[in-house]
């Protein structure tokens, strides 16, 4: 692996701990405010973007030097990229509730949706710091690296067990093991990074604002409708 691919995997790891780490010795032994949590996550991620785009401004040119799809294609692939992400993610969250008795909403979710009901630039992370450092992570990477040696199966699946594990959200490991390797097989199709980028962007922002708007006895409605006409389609 590229030395600078070393170094941007430290830079991410440092982006994770570092606003902690801060924190707790500014305002030891209290507990940092959720502002303050909010404010130095953001500057942190902001920093380690800016530093990763630097590190893989090599890539960058060699990707200009290539053949590759056009803008259309681009904009065409990160829109299907939208479904298949949501398609992978709905089959995934049928095992989980129709095979595993898995129920409820990701907890992963559910903690970025409160602090972002307690500090609206939170939102910020989900929407473009995750996705860019997340797809040149894990994908261009982790992917990319195993896909020189294995081959795509093996590739995605190891990347997307990955993936899935840092969000720490165990439960729902499946759905996010689903969504790395769609996220893969972009890559792979495009061969541009940019497009499992906008892809994740996407789907994140959707997921946000629809969680920001809904009403939440009138979705646990719907699911429950939803969950009965299964049940009758399957002959449960």
């Amino acid at each position: 692996m590229p030395r600078r691919y070393w170094g941007i995997l430290i830079v991410y790891i440092i982006a994770q701990l570092l606003p902690g780490i801060i924190l707790v010795n500014i305002h030891y032994p209290e507990s940092p405010s959720i502002d303050d949590m909010v404010y130095w996550t953001l500057g942190s991620m902001a920093i380690a973007t800016l530093w990763i785009l630097y590190l893989l401004r090599q890539d960058m040119a060699e990707v200009n030097m290539r053949s590759g799809p056009t803008t259309g294609e681009i904009v065409k692939w990160s829109i299907i990229g939208v479904f298949l992400a949501y398609a992978v993610q709905i089959v995934a969250n049928m095992i989980n509730i129709y095979v595993l008795g898995i129920d409820g909403g990701s907890e992963n979710t559910q903690s970025i949706m409160e602090i972002i009901d307690a500090n609206i630039w939170f939102i910020i992370l989900p929407i473009v710091f995750a996705p860019i450092l997340e797809e040149i992570i894990f994908r261009k990477i982790i992917f990319g690296e195993l896909y020189k040696r294995t081959n795509f199966i093996i590739a995605g699946i190891i990347s997307a067990l990955i993936f899935a594990a840092v969000h720490m959200d165990f439960t729902f490991i499946l759905t996010y093991t689903a969504m790395g390797f769609a996220f893969a097989y972009l890559y792979v199709k495009t061969k541009r990074i940019i497009v499992p980028i906008i892809a994740h962007m996407a789907m994140n922002a959707i997921v946000v604002l629809i969680q920001m708007n809904v009403d939440i006895d009138e979705l646990e409605r719907q699911l429950e409708e939803f969950e009965n006409a299964m049940m009758i389609f399957f002959g449960g």
